[in-house]
């Protein structure tokens, strides 16, 4: 439903620059920056439209090579690079970016609900338990090794 909502309001502003440009209008400099508007609009509402597209086909849910599915959730491994805790608002979740290091493949970012610096030790190789909730992720498990 969000789609299609979109997809409309992402194609009634180029209807009116086509409106525009029929009637003669388009020359003066109300018909330029009404379409301007108008086409950044479009610009706006489109690729959110296929954004939404994309993440209802399931693409952008592709998980990595090191993302396994456990029982529990999804399993990522790696070495601590870095944790950042951020404080948020209130009524809103604190946040925490976790960095790991895998063995050649690079590194992966990760965003934690809650405070779990002292979880995750920088330098130490852990293997850690994911869960979403509420479009969350949360920290089931971690195992050190």
């Amino acid at each position: 439903m969000v789609l299609v909502l979109l997809l409309v309001l992402a194609a009634a502003p180029l209807l009116g620059v086509v409106w525009i440009a029929v009637y003669g209008s388009l020359t003066t400099v109300d018909g330029l920056f009404m379409s301007l508007i108008l086409l950044a609009m479009s610009g706006i509402l489109g690729p959110t439209a296929l954004f939404e597209l994309r993440r209802a086909s399931g693409h952008a849910t592709a998980q990595g090579s090191s993302g396994k599915r456990a029982s529990q959730g999804l399993v990522r491994t790696g070495k601590v690079q870095e944790v950042a805790f951020f404080e948020a608002n209130v009524g809103e979740p604190n946040k925490s970016i976790v960095t790991l290091a895998d063995a050649g493949s690079g590194f992966q970012t990760l965003v934690l609900d809650g405070d779990v610096r002292n979880a995750l030790p920088v330098g130490q190789r852990v293997q850690i338990t994911l869960r979403k909730e509420a479009g969350q992720n949360v920290l089931v498990n971690v195992s050190y090794s």
